[in-house]
């Protein structure tokens, strides 16, 4: 996307110098004005494809989840996060790449002169977007820099705000977004997510909300309760509604897989054991339309997934692979989606905010999974009347069905997928070799550099989770 931001500076070049001699005093590589428009799609971009990226420099939130494991090289599987800075990576692609364009925008927004509607719709999309964005990291990290942060060189040093004290604030400015929008002009084809809808957008507003309060729920029922009873006659009613990038297909605006196995020529991930044998287990009918077949030795062909978290290589032919729409330059990336509100409304239900039938809420998001990938409706039906999946009689209480089906059906959204296994606690996942379940993350590492370039706030605020930056401390919300 950067490609086309600077192809849009060159373009006001060409013009400008086309219409009349620039002053002496005037920098012709340096432009003064970007277009909002650009700099909002640039920034949507950016933080999409943070969400979405597979590259280990820069998340490896789908090897934390164990939904993949490495080939060749086992290090991030591993949980070695300093080898490539990828603390570091994955907040300057957050920070620098998507909110400090974001802020610009609104910034620029509040000064447009244009019509109020528009301009209103426009700030509350990219302000739904920055709310997005800054959970994410907190979701990652637990404290971090906020309410000083994005300054530039007038601060270059923030301190690191309470992650409760941010969720809460987040969940003000989303409401204060979803109030603003009302019918009229927006981003148009600029937003590459809803193409400038403003009810999509407000949909996604109140399923994003449905997702924060529902994060709150183990440790501020009040808060998530009344979150949950605002946002949950508004979120999305099917799957068409879900907030999915759909990806052009032609480089560089194309799928993070594609980029990693096809472009870049790579062959550095596997589905791993985990997922496939608990799938294996239940006759998951997702597995052929996310998975290859190997042989087993004996002419047998069976779903086989690497072993998660080995201290070795393991030979990318010798188990099975993704599916070969994976690998399609415009695979679409999930970001927020139906399959995702229905469990968590189940959820809802179970815990007392909501009123409603759990179960039914339950079966509507496996359904629409499996509909989702490719599956029929029939297939469904005989994966829910599975004794080990059906609501009323799979084994635990309801952390568990729902939490593992929740980690299923977010297969390939690491980020989400991480997070919620850390907040429902299930599946029970696989221990790598040499370690113990506890040593699985449950946050990052803050970014190595915080520790030279901001040490006195780095320092306070390693000293309020005990004096140890560890991947062992829990995120706030993370108390069961």
């Amino acid at each position: 996307m950067k490609i086309i931001k600077y192809l849009s500076i060159v373009m006001v070049l060409i013009i400008g110098v086309t219409q009349c001699k620039l002053p002496d005093n005037v920098d012709p590589k340096n432009p003064t004005e970007v277009p909002i428009e650009t700099i909002f799609t640039n920034a949507e971009v950016a933080l999409l494809n943070q969400v979405d990226e597979i590259n280990v420099n820069r998340n490896i939130s789908r090897l934390i989840a164990q939904y993949h494991q490495e080939t060749t090289y086992f290090d991030e599987a591993r949980y070695l996060f300093i080898d490539r800075q990828i603390p570091d990576n994955y907040t300057v692609e957050f920070y620098r790449d998507a909110l400090i364009d974001l802020k610009k925008a609104k910034e620029l927004l509040a000064d447009w002169g244009g019509n109020a509607t528009e301009r209103d719709n426009k700030i509350a999309m990219a302000s739904i977007l920055e709310v997005y964005g800054w959970h994410c990291i907190v979701d990652a990290f637990g404290d971090m820099p906020y309410s000083e942060a994005l300054q530039l060189d007038k601060n270059s040093t923030p301190v690191y705000d309470d992650a409760a004290g941010i969720y809460a604030d987040l969940l003000t400015r989303l409401d204060a977004a979803i109030g603003m929008l009302k019918a009229g002009g927006s981003y148009g084809g600029a937003d590459v997510l809803f193409g400038g809808d403003v009810n999509a957008w407000k949909t996604f507003g109140y399923s994003l909300k449905l997702r924060l309060g529902m994060r709150l729920a183990d440790v501020n029922a009040t808060a998530a309760k009344t979150a949950v009873e605002a946002a949950a006659p508004n979120v999305y009613a099917d799957q068409g509604e879900s907030a999915i990038l759909h990806y052009v297909g032609v480089v560089p605006n194309v799928n993070a897989i594609y980029t990693a196995f096809i472009v870049d020529g790579r062959k550095d991930y596997l589905p791993t054991n985990t997922i496939i044998d608990l799938m294996n287990s239940l006759d998951d009918p997702r597995r052929p339309l996310w998975f290859t077949q190997v042989d087993d030795g004996s002419g047998n062909m069976i779903y086989k997934g690497a072993v998660a978290g080995l201290d070795a290589a393991q030979t990318y032919s010798n188990f099975s692979n993704f599916s070969a729409m994976f690998f399609e330059a415009s695979f679409p990336a999930i970001i927020s989606d139906y399959v995702e509100t229905e469990f968590l409304m189940a959820e809802a239900v179970e815990r007392g905010f909501v009123s409603g039938d759990a179960a039914t809420h339950y079966n509507n998001a496996i359904t629409a999974s499996i509909l989702y990938w490719g599956g029929t409706q029939a297939d469904a039906d005989t994966y829910l009347a599975n004794p080990d999946v059906a609501y009323a009689t799979a084994a635990g209480d309801w952390h568990q069905k729902i939490g593992t089906q929740k980690w299923i059906a977010l297969y390939n959204r690491g980020i989400e997928g991480w997070a919620e296994w850390r907040r429902l606690d299930y599946p029970i996942l696989n221990v790598p070799e040499g370690m113990v379940y506890n040593d699985i993350p449950k946050r990052m590492p803050y970014p190595y550099n915080e520790a030279l370039q901001n040490e006195a706030n780095y320092d306070a605020a390693v000293a309020k989770m005990g004096g140890v930056d560890d991947r062992r401390q829990r995120i706030f919300w993370d108390v069961n």
